[in-house]
């Protein structure tokens, strides 16, 4: 087989933690992990997300501010995180049965839940109610059966109520959820006229994307109800301002403008593709003309996590001329947070076993691997870290460099793993393992399915040099 070919690298180099390297560099326990359990497997520690809760903790501190983090259990199915959120004061939003369940049967305490889930049906909130778990009110008809459930139960519970429509530079931010601030406003006063078990103690919001003036704009609109709302005697506890904290994946600015630069470029046929089939990466192309940026995660951002959330906090009102912090700490206001993935940066990785090599009809390389592309998968149009290559024997003969495609195991055309093409600086072999750093946030569970009767990776916690499994930890 001939493999020469002219390389052209262009890398995406992640940030690792130095949990990752250590088991990169000392690979034994994954080998073993993917033997035991098979390919693929995804692999977490609590240390980092030990770090990022206490690196939140420190600008709430700094700031003054009461505070609340509720870990997004969504971004991630192992139990193991909510738990340690609680330990470390803390605590989980759960959006459906099985989520709240299982953290109830975990032994968190309802204090410390919050239920925010999407479609909230009457088994659903029987459970919140039975354990008077805070639920947060989307619209009118989970009120009218929220209503119905504690009548028969005759138990209070608490609830916050959500909002959307905020205005925007003159427009209003679109959304399908939550009330607009003047529904809020008489949705709050009928709670409270309507159902003495019921008791409103704050506000919610989640806004889509990740812009910080957005939030900022959200957050005075906020207080300009709660201060509406304290007129008539109503007293707000908690704003609660969900996730959407950017994070950090790479470690260098100029290989992630590099890389647009050359997708640009290939798409419009000034260079050879660098992605498989020439993918635009969401990007539309009219007429030998791009349309749109990509449609992919910003993966680099130097303003990420507690420092993003830092310089909303401080940023100043426009109509009280008074940094945000301030406004809250003058209302005794308890700030609430739902960070998903950004709780979970560098708490796990994904490990795959190659299972074949071979061409396809252009001539590309593909590399199969025993996984499926939902494994890897979030609403970005492709994951665009670096893998790493982890050769399970040397072989001083496949010492070449190579690019190709890592392909997984559904039988569609579309089947592909990472769509962008790979550089591996030696050729990889049957049984190597692909290590996917960084993975822990949406991107192994979020789509995960089990078509082709597959099932789902296993899900394992390392502590010092044993694996334990997510859901049954116990530290």
């Amino acid at each position: 087989m001939n493999r020469n070919q002219h390389i052209q690298h262009l890398p995406l180099t992640p940030l690792l933690h130095p949990w990752i390297k250590e088991q990169i560099g000392h690979p034994e326990l994954l080998l073993s992990a993917i033997e035991e359990h098979g390919s693929p497997v995804n692999v977490h520690s609590l240390i980092p997300f030990r770090e990022n809760i206490q690196a939140y903790q420190a600008v709430f501190q700094k700031l003054g501010l009461k505070h609340k983090i509720f870990f997004a259990r969504k971004a991630n199915k192992c139990v193991a995180f909510p738990l340690e959120a609680t330990k470390q004061g803390e605590g989980a939003d759960t959006a459906s049965f099985r989520e709240l369940k299982q953290c109830l049967d975990a032994g968190i305490a309802p204090k410390d839940l919050i239920l925010t889930a999407a479609v909230k049906n009457r088994q659903l909130l029987k459970l919140a109610v039975e354990h008077q778990v805070t639920v947060v009110l989307d619209n009118p008809d989970e009120w009218d059966l929220l209503q119905q459930i504690v009548r028969e139960k005759q138990k209070e519970i608490t609830v916050n109520v959500r909002l959307g429509s905020f205005r925007f530079e003159g427009k209003t931010l679109p959304t399908r959820f939550g009330f607009t601030s003047e529904e809020a406003f008489v949705f709050i006063q009928k709670i409270r006229n309507e159902e003495p078990l019921v008791q409103f103690t704050g506000l919610h919001f989640h806004l889509n994307g990740y812009s910080l003036e957005q939030r900022v704009h959200a957050i005075e609109q906020s207080l300009d109800l709660i201060d509406r709302l304290h007129g008539k005697g109503i007293i707000t506890e908690s704003l609660d301002i969900g996730g959407g904290f950017l994070m950090n994946y790479l470690s260098d600015k100029s290989e992630w403008e590099n890389f647009h630069r050359e997708l640009k470029r290939a798409v419009l046929e000034e260079r050879e593709p660098i992605t498989y089939q020439n993918d635009a990466l969401g990007m539309i192309k009219l007429n030998n003309q791009l349309y749109g940026e990509p449609t992919v995660y910003p993966y680099y951002n130097e303003l990420n996590k507690s420092g993003f959330l830092k310089a909303i906090l401080t940023s100043f009102s426009s109509t009280q001329q008074q940094p945000l912090f301030e406004l809250l700490k003058k209302r005794n206001i308890e700030l609430r947070m739902e960070p998903g993935r950004s709780l979970l940066d560098q708490c796990g990785i994904t490990v795959a076993k190659i299972a074949f090599r071979k061409k396809d009809s252009d001539g590309n390389w593909l590399f199969g691997l025993e996984m499926n592309r939902t494994q890897l998968r979030s609403s970005s149009a492709d994951y665009l870290l670096d893998p790493i290559h982890i050769a399970e024997t040397e072989n001083a003969e496949e010492n070449n460099a190579i690019e190709g495609f890592l392909v997984g195991a559904y039988c569609l055309e579309q089947e592909l793993i990472l769509k962008r093409k790979i550089t591996f600086s030696k050729f990889p072999q049957v049984g190597d393992l692909i290590v996917f750093p960084n993975t822990a946030g949406y991107l192994m569970h979020f789509f995960e399915s089990e078509a082709h009767l597959f099932e789902l990776a296993k899900n394992l916690v390392v502590v010092g040099d044993v694996l334990y499994f997510c859901d049954g930890l116990k530290m």
